[in-house]
């Protein structure tokens, strides 16, 4: 069930189990709770030092996701251009594993297509 309210986004409900849900688009989410989307850092250690590979593979999994979101892209959309499964860009976008070198170059290059058409379409 879909009900619109005056400049709020659609609301979807759902019922499992006896129990009503609503169903929120990420970003909505996340406005909601504060929550940035984003992978957090690691925590420092008693010296206030990151963890280096960990702290490495979450700034990447930012960039990759910001640059995503900023380019109105879906997952799917970047894997595609990419050739990627979408699976690894949701592991990569959530700092849980470090990409390759090809898998990052695969994805530089798509986003920056994607830049390149939307740039096309501005002019």
């Amino acid at each position: 069930m879909t009900t619109e309210t005056k400049d709020l986004p659609p609301v979807q409900t759902i019922d499992m189990a006896g129990e009503r849900y609503v169903v929120l688009r990420e970003a909505d989410y996340c406005r909601l709770t504060g929550e940035s989307g984003e992978p957090p850092l690691p925590e420092p250690n008693a010296r206030g030092n990151y963890p280096a590979r960990a702290a490495a593979w979450v700034i990447m999994a930012r960039d990759i996701l910001r640059s995503r979101q900023k380019l109105g892209l879906k997952q799917e959309e970047l894997a595609a251009l990419a050739g990627i499964r979408v699976e690894t860009l949701c592991r990569l976008e959530r700092g849980k594993h470090a990409p390759t070198v090809d898998t990052l170059e695969k994805l530089d290059r798509a986003l920056k297509k994607a830049e390149a058409r939307q740039a096309k379409k501005r002019t």
